[in-house]
């Protein structure tokens, strides 16, 4: 940029609102004074229509022309599109959402892991007095983005400040944190894998064992040894033994034996009643 754009003044303390064609920037210059340089700047850009840009910050070359310095990619926070540029002079940082997409591309699970590994330190984190270049780009793929660009001084917002200063901190450390738990996790899943893969191969051979055990005890039966006996042309009966028993020849014998005898003695009765006669 060598000048030959439209600057639009953004004192701090206020806020514009536009729409931007895609591809197209709107660019916007913030005064501060010393104290305010002192004290701290933020420049945010949100959409409630959740269309897509980039906030931009130039600073100022040699040649008399501004430089892209800083970029940031507006992301999904709430129901808004956003994206926020914080000079409060400690480090704070960006998050760069190509990484966990990557990671999740691989491996899902790791996602969560990599999820803090998008943190990067932006490059500037102070401004000096004087005016300062800020643009919003146009990213949308086929209408204008709309969009509300605001310039604050920290000195109003002291305890939201100090607030992101130590969730800079916490992020970085639980960062340190996450790694070393993905190395305890990996273990442990493989570890849980391994058991339930046994569990798995241990019920089946539990119910194999059990299976045969009442096959064995099936096996105990006088059924299958008399219907095997038979042939197989027989019937197989509940009660074979019992009915055998009663077809058998030799009972047929011991009952023709009690006819004969009642015979007998029938006989016997009617010859002395006739020799008496």
């Amino acid at each position: 940029m060598n000048g030959t754009v439209t600057v639009r003044p953004l004192p701090v303390g206020t806020s514009a609102m536009g729409k931007v064609e895609k591809q197209s920037a709107h660019f916007f210059g913030v005064t501060i004074s010393e104290e305010q340089a002192h004290s701290g700047i933020v420049v945010r850009a949100t959409s409630v229509a959740q269309s897509k840009f980039k906030l931009l910050f130039f600073e100022q070359e040699i040649n008399g022309g501004y430089g892209l310095a800083l970029q940031e990619d507006s992301q999904k926070t709430g129901k808004v599109t956003s994206a926020g540029m914080y000079f409060l002079h400690f480090q704070v940082y960006r998050m760069d959402s190509t990484v966990n997409a990557l990671a999740m591309a691989k491996d899902p699970e790791a996602a969560f892991f990599k999820r803090l590994e998008g943190l990067q330190p932006c490059e500037v984190s102070t401004l000096k007095p004087g005016t300062h270049i800020f643009a919003v780009y146009g990213d949308n793929f086929f209408k204008p983005a709309s969009y509300t660009i605001e310039a604050m001084c920290a000195k109003s917002y002291e305890d939201t400040t100090e607030r992101l200063k130590e969730i800079e901190a916490k992020i970085l450390e639980k960062r340190n944190d996450l790694r070393q738990f993905e190395t305890e996790y990996r273990k442990a899943l493989a570890q849980f894998q391994e058991a339930t893969a046994r569990y798995t191969q241990e019920k089946e051979v539990v119910d194999d064992m059990l299976r045969e055990r009442d096959d064995i005890h099936s096996s105990f039966t006088t059924e299958r040894t008399i219907t095997s006996s038979l042939g197989a042309g027989s019937s197989s009966s509940r009660y074979p033994v019992e009915q055998n028993k009663t077809e058998s020849p030799e009972n047929g014998n011991i009952d023709s034996r009690d006819k004969s005898s009642k015979k007998k003695w029938f006989n016997l009765n009617l010859n002395r009643s006739d020799k008496r006669a």
